[in-house]
């Protein structure tokens, strides 16, 4: 499936399994499907939920800052990418 670069990974939160993540191009919406590679990491999800300023939204827009809960551990600099 085609991927689309849309960000990187500002911070994790690991007690709350939350990434911070900036958005550099592109929407992002509750449902899609995103694949986050790094040096160690690599793993698809569907997003469940976004949040900016801790309230919930349906969609991030470019030059955002989102929280988003996944699955696996993120680190900074690790690129996020929509799976088209």
């Amino acid at each position: 499936m085609p991927e689309e670069l849309i960000g990187h990974v500002t911070h994790w939160y690991g007690r709350i399994g939350v990434a911070g993540i900036h958005m550099d191009k592109g929407v992002l919406h509750e449902g899609d499907r995103i694949r986050v590679i790094g040096h160690t990491t690599d793993f698809e999800q569907q997003v469940g939920s976004i949040e900016v300023d801790h309230e919930q939204v349906p969609e991030a827009h470019e030059g955002q800052d989102i929280g988003i809960k996944v699955g696996e551990h993120v680190r900074e600099h690790d690129r996020v990418y929509l799976v088209q």
